[in-house]
């Protein structure tokens, strides 16, 4: 490399760069390394490697690292689904009553198996008026009910325990949450009715 001192800062930098003597340039006229690498395939690359290493190597607030000291308890969770429709409702809640875990669903976002303690079958009444002006609770008489079924099912797993409640996976659970339980054979919605610690 020249010394001359006009040579000196970017215009030397350049020369060095770019020297036109065959096999000796770092870039060359297409902007490879060497003539060999891409510029700009060796910067993809490399931010490629960056954000995996963030990823894997440094998970932040969100990560696994950050779970490690995030206390967890044992839960149960009510849920009451009304109007699942089933052409043997008595075969049906049997067969839901010998199931000993389903899999839960929260928001769309899947969390895994949780065990189901109980399924109580809930009454479908209506309001009747008496001859003495009152009103009774009885059962409803329409035959088009017998294909749809209201029970509340109780559920139990592991949540983490928050600031602002209890976390399934990473969704919250509350009063009031839809989620959706899914079996071999089933699959409905139902509405969270009770949280409580086991």
């Amino acid at each position: 490399m020249s010394s001359n001192p006009q040579l000196l800062g970017w215009e030397t930098l350049g020369q060095f760069l770019y020297r036109k003597e065959p096999g000796m340039a770092i870039l060359d006229s297409q902007g490879r390394l060497f003539g060999k690498i891409n510029i700009l395939d060796a910067g993809a690359i490399l931010v490629i490697l960056l954000v995996l290493i963030g990823i894997f190597v440094y998970p932040g607030a969100t990560g696994s690292v950050a779970q490690v000291g995030v206390q967890t308890q044992a839960v149960e969770i009510d849920v009451i689904s009304k109007g699942v429709g089933t052409s043997h409702a008595d075969a049906f809640i049997k067969d839901l009553q010998g199931t000993k875990t389903i899999n839960l669903i929260i928001r769309n976002q899947p969390y895994g198996q949780v065990n189901l303690k109980s399924v109580q079958l809930l009454p479908r009444n209506t309001a009747v008026p008496q001859p003495d002006g009152s009103v009774k609770a009885l059962k409803d008489p329409r035959p088009e009910l017998d294909y749809s079924t209201d029970m509340m099912l109780t559920l139990g797993g592991e949540a983490k325990v928050t600031k602002d409640g209890y976390v399934l996976g990473n969704s919250k659970i509350k009063i009031g949450s839809l989620v959706e339980m899914e079996g071999l054979k089933f699959n409905f919605n139902g509405s969270v009715v009770d949280v409580r610690p086991q």
